[in-house]
């Protein structure tokens, strides 16, 4: 038990420092999406939502939803690889986003 609550809390820490360098990337948004563009079916609502919108109003929504009913966490996830090719090209300063995004895969498959 006291394993599943160090990774419950790590995935907690975790998606607070992606919301915290997403905030000083100037990506976290004050006005969420519609309804409808989060309804979208493909992944990462890729037809209807930046990468950064789908972090924030999808991932990190359901990853704390997760965390605060302390339910299982998926057992694994693949968000860095999504993150190095939406962001490829772009400002090196967001090297560290994408290291907090591959620890956070690297827990859920541990």
């Amino acid at each position: 038990m006291t394993e599943e609550l160090d990774k419950l809390n790590r995935a907690a820490d975790l998606l607070l420092d992606m919301e915290a360098e997403m905030r000083r990337l100037g990506m976290w948004d004050s006005i969420p999406p519609s309804e409808e563009a989060l309804a979208s079916t493909l992944p990462f609502c890729c037809d209807t939502l930046s990468f950064p919108q789908w972090l924030q109003f999808v991932f990190q929504k359901r990853m704390k939803r997760l965390i605060e009913a302390n339910a299982p966490l998926p057992s694994q996830c693949g968000i860095a690889p999504m993150a190095e090719e939406w962001f490829a090209g772009s400002d090196p300063g967001l090297v560290h986003l994408i290291r907090l995004l591959r620890e956070f895969d690297e827990l859920m498959s541990d």
